[in-house]
Protein backbone atom coordinates (compact mmCIF):
# COMPACT_ATOMS: atom_id res chain seq x y z
CA UNK A 1 0.00 0.00 0.00
CA UNK A 2 1.44 3.34 -0.99
CA UNK A 3 0.03 6.86 -0.87
CA UNK A 4 -0.95 8.08 -4.32
CA UNK A 5 -2.48 11.37 -3.18
CA UNK A 6 -1.53 13.56 -0.22
CA UNK A 7 -2.90 16.99 0.58
CA UNK A 8 -3.04 19.23 3.67
CA UNK A 9 -5.49 22.00 4.49
CA UNK A 10 -5.28 24.67 7.17
CA UNK A 11 -8.32 25.42 9.33
CA UNK A 12 -8.55 28.77 11.11
CA UNK A 13 -10.45 29.37 14.35
CA UNK A 14 -13.70 31.33 13.95
CA UNK A 15 -13.35 31.47 10.12
CA UNK A 16 -17.05 30.94 9.51
CA UNK A 17 -16.79 32.48 6.03
CA UNK A 18 -14.16 29.93 4.94
CA UNK A 19 -15.65 27.03 6.90
CA UNK A 20 -16.29 24.10 4.60
CA UNK A 21 -13.78 25.20 1.97
CA UNK A 22 -11.38 22.34 2.72
CA UNK A 23 -14.22 19.81 2.71
CA UNK A 24 -15.41 21.05 -0.67
CA UNK A 25 -11.89 20.79 -2.06
CA UNK A 26 -11.53 17.26 -0.65
CA UNK A 27 -14.79 16.23 -2.34
CA UNK A 28 -13.63 17.75 -5.63
CA UNK A 29 -10.25 16.02 -5.45
CA UNK A 30 -11.86 12.65 -4.74
CA UNK A 31 -14.28 13.13 -7.62
CA UNK A 32 -11.41 13.87 -9.98
CA UNK A 33 -9.73 10.55 -9.13
CA UNK A 34 -12.90 8.51 -9.61
CA UNK A 35 -14.03 7.80 -6.05
CA UNK A 36 -17.61 6.42 -6.14
CA UNK A 37 -20.36 8.95 -5.27
CA UNK A 38 -21.53 7.16 -2.09
CA UNK A 39 -18.00 7.11 -0.64
CA UNK A 40 -17.46 10.72 -1.74
CA UNK A 41 -20.68 11.73 0.02
CA UNK A 42 -19.63 10.00 3.25
CA UNK A 43 -16.20 11.64 3.13
CA UNK A 44 -17.83 15.03 2.46
CA UNK A 45 -20.20 14.68 5.43
CA UNK A 46 -17.43 13.58 7.80
CA UNK A 47 -14.90 16.16 6.64
CA UNK A 48 -17.40 19.03 6.78
CA UNK A 49 -18.54 18.13 10.30
CA UNK A 50 -14.96 17.76 11.57
CA UNK A 51 -13.84 20.97 9.85
CA UNK A 52 -16.73 22.94 11.35
CA UNK A 53 -15.90 21.54 14.79
CA UNK A 54 -12.34 22.81 14.35
CA UNK A 55 -13.59 26.27 13.37
CA UNK A 56 -16.00 26.46 16.32
CA UNK A 57 -14.14 24.74 19.14
CA UNK A 58 -10.39 24.64 18.40
CA UNK A 59 -7.69 27.25 18.02
CA UNK A 60 -6.98 26.15 14.46
CA UNK A 61 -5.52 23.05 12.95
CA UNK A 62 -4.62 20.92 9.95
CA UNK A 63 -6.60 18.42 7.89
CA UNK A 64 -4.57 15.75 6.11
CA UNK A 65 -5.97 13.69 3.22
CA UNK A 66 -4.25 10.54 2.01
CA UNK A 67 -5.50 8.13 -0.65
CA UNK A 68 -3.67 4.84 -1.11
CA UNK A 69 -3.31 2.69 -4.19
CA UNK A 70 -5.38 -0.07 -2.56
CA UNK A 71 -8.49 2.11 -2.22
CA UNK A 72 -8.19 3.51 1.30
CA UNK A 73 -8.99 7.13 2.09
CA UNK A 74 -7.57 8.47 5.34
CA UNK A 75 -8.41 11.82 6.86
CA UNK A 76 -6.69 13.20 9.94
CA UNK A 77 -8.02 16.28 11.73
CA UNK A 78 -5.42 17.63 14.14
CA UNK A 79 -6.27 20.75 16.11
CA UNK A 80 -4.40 22.78 18.67
CA UNK A 81 -6.76 22.59 21.62
CA UNK A 82 -8.46 23.14 23.99
CA UNK A 83 -9.50 19.49 23.72
CA UNK A 84 -12.73 17.64 24.48
CA UNK A 85 -13.19 17.12 28.24
CA UNK A 86 -15.66 14.21 27.88
CA UNK A 87 -15.47 12.35 24.55
CA UNK A 88 -18.26 9.93 25.48
CA UNK A 89 -20.62 12.85 26.15
CA UNK A 90 -19.45 14.64 22.96
CA UNK A 91 -20.42 11.53 20.95
CA UNK A 92 -23.99 11.71 22.31
CA UNK A 93 -26.43 12.98 19.65
CA UNK A 94 -27.66 16.47 20.58
CA UNK A 95 -24.90 17.26 23.07
CA UNK A 96 -23.21 20.54 22.20
CA UNK A 97 -20.76 22.99 23.74
CA UNK A 98 -21.00 25.44 20.81
CA UNK A 99 -20.80 29.08 21.77
CA UNK A 100 -23.56 31.63 21.13
CA UNK A 101 -21.87 32.96 17.98
CA UNK A 102 -21.80 29.48 16.40
CA UNK A 103 -25.42 28.83 17.39
CA UNK A 104 -26.54 32.17 15.95
CA UNK A 105 -24.99 31.10 12.63
CA UNK A 106 -26.91 27.80 12.65
CA UNK A 107 -24.16 25.55 14.00
CA UNK A 108 -23.95 23.63 17.26
CA UNK A 109 -26.79 21.09 17.02
CA UNK A 110 -24.60 18.45 18.62
CA UNK A 111 -24.68 16.06 15.66
CA UNK A 112 -21.14 16.58 14.33
CA UNK A 113 -19.26 13.73 16.02
CA UNK A 114 -22.20 11.29 15.86
CA UNK A 115 -22.57 11.97 12.12
CA UNK A 116 -18.84 11.53 11.55
CA UNK A 117 -18.82 8.19 13.36
CA UNK A 118 -21.92 7.04 11.45
CA UNK A 119 -20.47 7.58 7.94
CA UNK A 120 -16.92 6.29 8.44
CA UNK A 121 -15.55 2.77 8.23
CA UNK A 122 -13.03 3.46 11.01
CA UNK A 123 -13.28 6.28 13.55
CA UNK A 124 -10.75 7.13 16.24
CA UNK A 125 -10.63 10.22 18.43
CA UNK A 126 -8.00 11.22 20.98
CA UNK A 127 -8.14 14.44 22.94
CA UNK A 128 -6.30 16.38 25.63
CA UNK A 129 -5.98 20.06 26.50
CA UNK A 130 -3.23 20.21 23.87
CA UNK A 131 -5.66 19.32 21.11
CA UNK A 132 -7.77 16.70 19.43
CA UNK A 133 -6.82 14.21 16.73
CA UNK A 134 -9.56 12.50 14.75
CA UNK A 135 -8.51 9.68 12.41
CA UNK A 136 -11.07 8.61 9.81
CA UNK A 137 -10.78 5.76 7.33
CA UNK A 138 -12.99 4.99 4.34
CA UNK A 139 -12.68 1.83 2.25
CA UNK A 140 -13.44 2.35 -1.43
CA UNK A 141 -13.39 -1.31 -2.45
CA UNK A 142 -15.72 -2.85 0.15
Amino acid sequence: MSVILHKEFEVIKDDYIGAGRASSEIKSILGSVGIPPKIMRNVAVASYEAEINMVIHATGGIITLDVTDDGVIKLVFHDNGPGIPDIKKALTPGFSTANEKARSLGFGAGMGLPNIRRVTDEFDIQSSEDGTIINLTFYVNE
